[in-house]
């Protein structure tokens, strides 16, 4: 049996009897200097599992709330990655960056040593609501099957499309002049697929000063905060885990349903209900998560089937 397999147990260095298969979810607060596959990787460990996965990438120098999911549990993670988010970041203004961010190289820019923070408030008008975002080159988006930022890193000059994302909240609430530079405390909050750096980048040409992301910390995904989240050096074999069923509870509608129609459930049939959303959770009579469904018609039909 694999790491992964049902049933299979493992020790942990103190010598307890611990089970990989357990499904569940960790909302972790992701500290600087980790990719988001390293946080992973440190996981696996812990737990003794290799099916470990996480939702909604963070870039090394960002911190904050990073979903990961263990065994069954990361069939949910593409569609909690779907839901907003919320960002505290600082946003310097006056140099831009090969990568929109303080780990390139400055590449442009001009003097922000006019700038009050008050146009800076002035400039944020156009980036509020449903707008177009190219996305930055080094993010982990794919052209021709490799991801944008190991073109950029092998020499390509790599252009990405732009693509609509909505920003129901960019405030900016202090600045600080260093030199020649502003750097600007922001708030963001956002749909999925919106890139904080490029909102750095584009606010810093707007303005005419060239802007660079140099702090970024994910604050929420949904409904999850950083209330929830737990530091990665304190997580042990024995650290409780929520459960899928309460996971859906707090990211989908839900709907119970019997025995007979968690057997259905079970061998992905249609149900002869209507459910309220395109992810809706399906709980059985015994509180467990069985699937997701979406509406079809008078019926609903199965997105995924967690069992």
């Amino acid at each position: 049996m694999s790491a992964g397999d049902d049933g299979q147990a493992s020790r942990n260095p103190a010598g307890r009897t611990m089970t990989v298969s357990t499904p569940g979810l960790l909302v972790v607060d992701k500290p600087s200097g980790l990719t988001s596959h390293q946080v992973v990787g440190r996981i696996r460990r812990v737990f003794g599992t290799r099916k470990v996965g996480h939702a909604g990438t963070l870039d090394p120098m960002a911190t904050g709330v990073l979903l990961v999911g263990l065994n069954r549990a990361t069939r949910l993670l593409g569609y909690l990655a779907l839901h907003d988010k919320a960002y505290s970041a600082t946003i310097r203004l006056g140099a831009s960056t090969t990568t929109d961010d303080a780990q390139g190289q400055i590449n442009g820019g001009g003097s922000a040593a006019d700038l009050s923070l008050a146009q800076v408030r002035e400039a944020l008008a156009p980036f509020r609501g449903v707008i177009r975002q190219r996305p930055s080159a080094v993010s982990a988006i794919k052209v021709d099957g490799k991801r944008a930022y190991a073109r950029v890193r092998a020499g390509e000059d790599v252009q990405l499309a732009a693509r609509e994302v909505s920003i129901e909240c960019f405030e900016a609430t202090a600045a600080r002049r260093i030199d020649d530079y502003l750097d600007v405390d922001v708030e963001v909050e956002c749909s999925s697929g919106t890139y904080i750096r490029a909102l750095a980048r584009d606010m810093g040409e707007l303005l005419g000063v060239g802007g660079h992301l140099t702090a970024l910390r994910r604050t929420r995904i949904g409904s999850y905060t950083l209330d929830d989240a737990v530091e990665l050096d304190s997580l042990a074999p024995d650290t409780p885990l929520m459960s899928m069923a309460q996971a859906a509870h707090r990211s989908f509608p839900v709907i119970e349903v019997d025995a007979e129609a968690a057997r259905d459930v079970g061998f992905g049939k249609a149900l002869s209900i209507q459910v309220p959303a395109d992810v809706t959770g399906i709980i059985g009579p015994t509180g467990d998560l069985l699937a997701l469904y979406r509406p079809a018609g008078a019926s609903s039909r199965p997105v995924a089937v967690l069992i």
